[in-house]
């Protein structure tokens, strides 16, 4: 028997692949449609996205449910309680992903930032490549005292985290740019 993570559908993509629901990955999408919407400041996002995760966890016959008609109820749900504005700036679901900085630095090695950076240029590309529009570094602190060697923070720390920081922004705009011409695209980059 095949359990899913809380009972609820896989969200199957345009791309075949299933991705598994995650209420705050869909708050974080919800309030980048609501800032792009002109609303700066919305606090309904989790709200929306717990009532996602209610009803989706209603749909006790379904496992998989395509991304066109998640995002179509996503919309109808804002609509019906009076924000239709952002329900048009919500984009289709795409692959989110999260990335381990500390299981990066450990497989790059101890003091080894070359490698580290090599590491996380080609799994940011990956991630972009595939079509995803939210990212989640996690580890940042534990990671950089890793690649340096420390138990406890310094300076030197200070510096590694800003640039770890800088090259993952860097990184992103870069690639973005290198996006196909005349099609804009957002990547939420959340780094913790």
């Amino acid at each position: 028997m095949i359990a899913f993570r809380d009972a609820l559908p896989l969200i199957v993509l345009r791309n075949r692949r299933a991705m598994a629901f995650d209420r705050e990955w869909l708050a974080r999408v919800l309030t980048l449609a609501a800032r792009r919407a002109g609303h700066q400041d919305w606090p309904l996002a989790p709200h929306i996205a717990e009532s996602v995760h209610a009803w989706l966890g209603s749909l006790t016959e379904r496992t998989t449910m395509p991304v066109d008609a998640f995002t179509r109820a996503v919309r109808e749900a804002l609509k019906a309680i009076g924000f239709a504005e952002i329900g048009v700036c919500f984009e289709e679901a795409s692959p989110f992903a999260r990335i381990s900085l500390v299981e990066i630095a450990q497989q790059a090695g101890n003091g080894f930032e070359l490698a580290f950076f090599a590491a996380l240029d080609a799994q940011l590309r990956e991630i972009f490549v595939a079509g995803g529009s939210y990212c989640e570094l996690h580890g940042l602190e534990p990671c950089v005292k890793v690649l340096s060697q420390r138990r406890h923070w310094s300076s030197s720390c200070d510096h590694l985290r800003a640039e770890i920081v800088a090259f993952a922004r860097n990184h992103t705009a870069h690639a973005l740019g290198e996006s196909a011409a005349g099609t804009a695209r957002d990547l939420f980059l959340h780094l913790a």
